[in-house]
Order: C-alpha cells, then sequence, then structure tokens
C-alpha cells in the first residue's frame, strides 16, 4: 500500500529513540498516523513542527498498519505563531478538535479551511471569528449540524436571534425573547458569511459552538472540552483588547 498526499502536522510523538509517530491530518486521506524513521533528530524536527505542513508518502505492506512515512516540507509556518500567545494555544485547540474526527476518514473541506486560517493563525481579529465558524463547521461535518436557517417556532427566516440548547435550531426574536434566559445567543456573523463580528459575538459564538461540542461529541466519549480552548479563547480576549 502507498499514497502520497499534502498534510498538516498536528502533533508527533517518541517512538523509540530516535523515531517518531507522525499524526498527520491530510488532505485526501483524512486524519492518519504513521511511523516517522529519524523524526526526532535535527533534519526532520524542524519539519515536523504542528501547524507545518508538508509532503507525505505512507507505505504499509497492509491497509490496517501503522505504516511509515517519508515528508518534506511545503510550509514551514510554525516558527511564527512562537509570537503570539494566542495563536500557541489556537494551534493546541484546533489539533484536539481535528482528533475528535475518525481516523482515516476524509474531510477535504476541513482540511482547506484549516490550512487557510494557519496562514492567518496570528491574527487575532481574523481567527476569532473564523474559529468559531470552524467549530460549527466540524459540528456539521462529525453529524450534528444545527439548523441556523429558520426559526423552529414560526419558521420565521429573519430576526434569528437565539438558538434553542435542546433541538440545536434557530429560535426567532418574537418566539425566543420570552425564554431568553434559557437560549443560547446566535451571532450575526455566524448566519451571514459576510458580516463581521460586534460587540460580545465571539463570545457568544464559543459559548454556542462549545455547548453543542460538548453535548453531542465529547459527552459522550465521556470527555470535556480542554483547556487550550479555555487559553486560547482568554488569550484571544487580550490580544484584541490590546489592539483596540
Amino acid at each position: 500500500m502507498q499514497w502520497t498526499d499534502e498534510g498538516i502536522v498536528l502533533g508527533v510523538k517518541r517512538h523509540g529513540e530516535a523515531n517518531a509517530i507522525l499524526d498527520l491530518m491530510t488532505r485526501e486521506h483524512g486524519r492518519h498516523l504513521g511511523m516517522v524513521r529519524g523524526g526526532t533528530g535535527s533534519r526532520l524536527r524542524p519539519i515536523l513542527q504542528p501547524g507545518n505542513r508538508v509532503s507525505a508518502t505512507w507505505r504499509a505492506r497492509l491497509d490496517e498498519h501503522l505504516g511509515a512515512y517519508t515528508v518534506e516540507a511545503l510550509d514551514l509556518r510554525a516558527a511564527k505563531f512562537f509570537g503570539a500567545q494566542h495563536a500557541i494555544y489556537g494551534l493546541s485547540h484546533l489539533s484536539a478538535l481535528m482528533r475528535l474526527l475518525p481516523e482515516r476518514d476524509p474531510h477535504e473541506g476541513l482540511y482547506a479551511i484549516l490550512d487557510e486560517m494557519l496562514d492567518h493563525l496570528d491574527d487575532a481579529a481574523a481567527i476569532a471569528p473564523a474559529v468559531v465558524r470552524f467549530e460549527l463547521q466540524l459540528l456539521s461535518e462529525l453529524g450534528f449540524g444545527l439548523d441556523l436557517e429558520q426559526c423552529v417556532a414560526t419558521g420565521a427566516t429573519d430576526e434569528l436571534d437565539y438558538v434553542s440548547p435542546k433541538s440545536g435550531r434557530a429560535v426567532s426574536r418574537t418566539a425566543g425573547t420570552p425564554y431568553a434566559d434559557r437560549m443560547l445567543r446566535l451571532p450575526a456573523f455566524l448566519r451571514d458569511q459576510e458580516a463581521e463580528p460586534e460587540g460580545r459575538d465571539v463570545a457568544d459564538g464559543f459559548v454556542l459552538t462549545g455547548f453543542f461540542l460538548n453535548r453531542y461529541v465529547l459527552e459522550p466519549r465521556g470527555l470535556l472540552l480542554g483547556d487550550e480552548r479555555a487559553h486560547f479563547i482568554a488569550a484571544l480576549a487580550r490580544a484584541l483588547s490590546n489592539a483596540a
């Protein structure tokens, strides 16, 4: 078995004295593990940094085997993340999100979005709403997409200000206001891709996606949202405050 694909490094673990197990999100083959011979050595260590984009060839005798990678650098962008604290935490959080995907299950759309986000991870204003949208897309890819197109109670398609925590469907201002304390707020930028977040929109977006990630994805697996997400959100808030 053999294939060649491009991929984004999610993480690396030492395997023996000199080798490494590479966790790679590939464009066409999904999240895929493989061993890299000499992966902890001085030549490959700079390439196998989380966030870098590489060209990888995977070989194994049988498809179900771990297999071995040979890799070449395409975009060594990991170094620029160290200039911004939110970028470091953001990279950890995005890698953790990708590990929620089934191994070897292709998600070319998510790969493309992730690759684009990593190019702008150091830009707090741009990356904040992008990660909220990414979490929403991840829910959809995992089979738990939210219905934000029309009100679950009235069928209205305008003034959709809330999301029902029970159904994951949008609720209009008219129908939802009497129950606002039980609802999740739906920021405008999640309804309209052209809209820019305002005020508390990003914070409300993270509350919304975090609620459904916990309910639908993590709790059934006995997991919780990782600390890297909370650290990322806090670092984003500091970066946005300093830029204001």
